[in-house]
């Protein structure tokens, strides 16, 4: 597959982590909550979200954050709320949230104190959990957003706190069996930031639960979030769902296009989407350019889909500075995403297979509004600077499956099928011939293909038959059959290519062999660290000078590098990695996290948790037949990641 994954997650001792043996079922959130939560006027936007068609639109739950309590608890021990800035009460705002059929949505913390700032200090729910759980009740509360601040009791109770002695996961199981035990049901919202990888535990206790640290106001902030969903998008399920923060769309800090990118990341993600912009108070009113983003039905659907798949990360073309995120939908759909990361405008041409289809009979480009029939291969659109190409394809055709009546050209006896993709430069390509109703016993075919100026000939009694072929790298290849037979379609399979283990490379400079703990670093049981632009590892392998130059490099790599402190400044979850071969220019492929489990408490912290991702690589066929190959961190030097990824070993296809 050309998806990132997770190899041999049960060999490697990650089943129980990757796939929690019990999830909460309280009924709530079979799709991903929609709703507006902020520290502005309640009211007011509460009531705009109807008078602005949201709430028809599925935007329900509306939510107070920090900032509503006092520094202390009434006398019978109960929190209560700032009267200056709620006057009637949380109560009476309840009502009135209710009286537009919308839901009321509550926040408190895990700690002693609550996370608000420059606020006089705010009381937490620590210790009094079954009382605050008993208030939200009697308050008609439908939601409650619990978040992580001032609850480290060992450090002293700071205000955060990104490497804890203990799990906050007991905290949350607290408030969880207090919720419970009040008889209502409440939608229940985890927010530890990401720490101690929460996807591993959290679907058990929580509805949402937050990945990543907080979302800041800078463009930045959209690359570093999608760049820590990738070990946890397949948790994802009916009322289970990964939160990536609240939206910035509205708050005029994003260009139109990088609000349509923000907006569809998460969509995909399966992400909560809540609003986090005023909407219409005294002081502010959202734009009509992001209302229409946050009102699109198209997007919002897929975010709402029976389905409750998340995307996954299908290829990142760093050099090119674009990615393709792709995933199913109900009806048998498939969602793709090309994502623009440069700051000019490209031309982008979407690879269907990097979705994992061949073709489309029908495919809606959302963000252009416009249809297209009949989409072979390639799909070609503008892509604004920091902007998104968004498709939903349907009736679609497997990657490498080309059906005669919509991919072939016939002229007399001959079919020609174009725009044939390779994702390598190879001769060991299979090619199926699947023939349809014929009065002839014995069939007889001529095969060509643009790469190669020897043609087959083949004879067969049989529906189908295979024959080994050559293809380049990319969509301008054709297969030409020159036959009396009907031919229904042909089916085009990769070379699998061969693993060479991180254990066959040798390493030089800051690079360095590490044995894995048992049952992880699969599929090899150890790696290399410490790749940097002074340390490298490298391994000589046959080449095959009959295929060309390019070879698809399947990279399987380990990163936990989690910004949580750095999320402020220059974090990015990511770590570079980079291929050069026969001395040539270094390919670089900048990659997201791996790591499926704590980065606190598990073994080796994350760092034994691989995940593949590919890139195109050039420069092979060596002279005496033989290629070298150097992974290294070529460059990190000049940036803010000086140490590459792991690497537990390639795969040269």
């Amino acid at each position: 597959m050309l998806q990132i994954s997770w190899p041999l997650l049960a060999a490697a001792g990650l089943a129980t982590a990757s796939r929690p043996a019990k999830r909460l079922d309280n009924g709530l959130a079979l799709t991903p909550p929609m709703g507006w939560n902020s520290y502005s006027i309640m009211q007011s936007n509460a009531k705009a979200l109807k008078e602005l068609g949201l709430a028809d639109l599925g935007y329900y739950y509306v939510t107070t954050d920090c900032g509503w309590t006092l520094p202390h608890r009434a006398k019978d021990g109960t929190l209560t709320w700032n009267e200056t800035i709620f006057p009637d009460g949380l109560p009476a705002l309840g009502d009135y949230i209710h009286s537009l059929d919308l839901g009321f949505g509550v926040y408190s913390d895990a700690g002693v104190q609550m996370c608000m700032t420059g606020l006089p200090n705010q009381t937490g729910s620590l210790y009094h959990e079954q009382t605050d759980a008993d208030t939200f009740a009697s308050w008609n509360a439908d939601l409650l957003k619990y978040d992580n601040c001032y609850s480290s009791k060992a450090r002293g109770y700071p205000n955060v706190d990104y490497e804890p002695l203990h799990s906050p996961r007991p905290r949350y199981k607290t408030m969880l069996e207090a919720l419970q035990d009040t008889g209502r049901k409440v939608l229940y919202q985890i927010c530890d930031w990401g720490v101690d990888f929460p996807s591993a535990w959290a679907p058990q206790l929580g509805n949402t639960w937050r990945i990543t640290n907080d979302i800041v106001p800078e463009w930045r902030t959209i690359w570093r979030q999608i760049n820590q969903l990738p070990p946890s998008a397949s948790y994802a399920g009916p009322g289970h769902w990964p939160d990536l923060d609240m939206l910035e769309v509205g708050n005029d800090i994003f260009t139109e296009p990088e609000e349509q990118t923000h907006f569809t990341l998460w969509a995909l993600a399966k992400s909560p989407l809540t609003i986090g912009c005023a909407l219409k108070d005294t002081f502010n009113a959202v734009s009509k350019s992001s209302l229409a983003i946050l009102s699109n039905k198209d997007v919002i659907a897929i975010n709402q889909d029976s389905l409750g798949k998340a995307v996954n990360l299908m290829r990142r073309y760093t050099d090119a500075g674009v990615d393709v995120w792709a995933g199913p939908l109900s009806g048998d759909r498939t969602v793709v995403a090309l994502v623009n990361w440069n700051n000019q405008s490209i031309s982008g041409q979407l690879h269907l297979s990097d979705a994992g289809v061949q073709s489309a009979g029908h495919v809606k480009d959302i963000w252009n509004d416009k249809t297209s029939s009949n989409v072979v291969t390639t799909y070609t659109g503008d892509v604004a600077a920091h902007g998104t190409l968004l498709l939903v394809l349907a009736d679609t055709t497997p990657a490498g499956t080309y059906r005669t009546d919509q991919c072939g050209h016939s002229n007399g006896d001959r079919v020609t099928y174009s725009n044939v993709y390779g994702m390598t430069d190879s001769g060991e390509y299979t090619l199926t011939i699947n023939f349809g109703k014929s009065n002839e016993d014995e069939k007889t075919v001529h095969v060509s293909t643009s790469a190669s100026s020897e043609p087959q000939k083949i004879r067969t009694s049989t529906n189908a038959v295979s024959a080994r072929i050559s293809l380049k790298a990319g969509s301008a290849n054709s297969i030409t059959l020159k036959t009396s037979a009907n031919v229904d379609s042909i089916n085009v399979s990769h070379p699998e290519g061969k693993f060479y283990a991180s254990t066959a490379f040798s390493v030089s400079g800051t690079a360095s062999h590490h044995k894995c703990t048992p049952g992880l670093c699969a599929p090899v049981g150890s790696k290399i660290a410490n790749l940097t632009a002074h340390g490298s590892a490298s391994v000589t392998v046959p080449t095959d000078k009959r295929a060309g130059s390019s070879r698809y490099i399947e990279l399987t790599y380990i990163n936990n590098d989690v910004s949580l402190d750095s999320a402020w400044t220059n974090g990015t979850n990511t770590r570079n990695i980079t291929v050069a071969v026969n001395g040539n220019a270094p390919h670089r492929l900048e990659v997201p996290l791996s790591g499926r489990s704590s980065e606190l408490f598990s073994p080796m912290k994350g760092w034994g948790d691989p995940a593949t991702l590919g890139m195109l690589v050039g420069g092979f066929g060596g002279a005496g037949g033989r290629d070298e190959i150097v992974v290294s961190n070529a460059g990190g030097g000049d940036g803010v990641q000086p140490y590459g990824a792991d690497f537990v070993g390639l795969r040269v296809v």
